[in-house]
């Protein structure tokens, strides 16, 4: 099992107890308590054979695809995912993720103005690792004032699948800080711990395809626009 950089200890070695399913998840998603020498952390753990067959994603990769959504995050600097990991629990292999106490009142609709350089980050992130799933209600806003994005699961596709509420910023300039991060993650993703993390997690064609799209937006310098296919998800909350 490879840890990424930024996991807690106790949330990749400490022993996992289930507290509960939680709600209004398409596939099965425990609050867990995860311990370990006297410390203690709440997290999500979504085990893989609690997973719903999709037809367009590989059997039993969505646990993969969210721990890799994480590598890439660190990689870039941005945005915030919650430490996530691949490893064992009470059910068999699954994402583990240390799980924000958030406003559930909350969601991209109603936080955009607020925090609108980490929107356009998290629309480049979007775009980077072919988000099929970027509901509103997947930006949460932390009980501590941080903006965190969750819920990866349907990432990384060799084919263009992104699907997103984020559409805001077509066409405009990707600001040089942010080109910065694409920089440093198309260096990672060469060799390195980064690559060899994503070549544990996805496909060779994934990995490439992701390599790609890093390379087309630094050569673009620009927010693409949408297509091919359905660009929303549904709801779109």
């Amino acid at each position: 099992m490879i840890v990424p950089p930024g996991v807690p200890r106790v949330l990749a070695e400490g022993e996992l107890e289930l507290v509960g399913l939680l709600p209004r998840s398409s596939n099965y998603a425990f609050l867990a308590l995860a311990r370990l020498d006297g410390e203690e952390m709440p997290a999500v753990y979504k085990p893989r054979r609690g997973e719903t067959p999709l037809w367009d994603f590989p059997e039993g990769t969505l646990g993969n695809r969210e721990s890799a959504a994480y590598v890439v995050a660190q990689a870039l600097g941005w945005p915030n995912v919650p430490p996530t990991l691949l490893r064992d629990g009470p059910e068999g292999e699954g994402a583990v993720q240390r799980f924000i106490p958030f406003e559930p009142a909350e969601h991209a609709f109603t936080l955009q103005e607020r925090f609108p350089a980490a929107f356009r980050r998290v629309a480049l992130f979007d775009v980077v690792v072919n988000n099929a799933d970027r509901k509103a209600g997947h930006c949460l806003l932390g009980r501590d004032g941080e903006l965190f994005v969750v819920d990866h699961g349907t990432c990384f596709s060799d084919e263009p699948k992104l699907r997103t509420v984020l559409w805001d910023y077509i066409g405009e300039p990707i600001a040089d800080r942010d080109l910065d991060g694409l920089r440093a993650l198309a260096e990672g993703m060469r060799s390195g711990p980064v690559r060899l993390a994503l070549d544990g997690l996805l496909s060779g064609g994934e990995v490439r395809a992701t390599i790609a799209r890093v390379h087309d937006l630094l050569t673009e310098g620009r927010f693409p626009e949408p297509g091919p296919g359905r660009p929303y998800p549904w709801p779109i909350v």
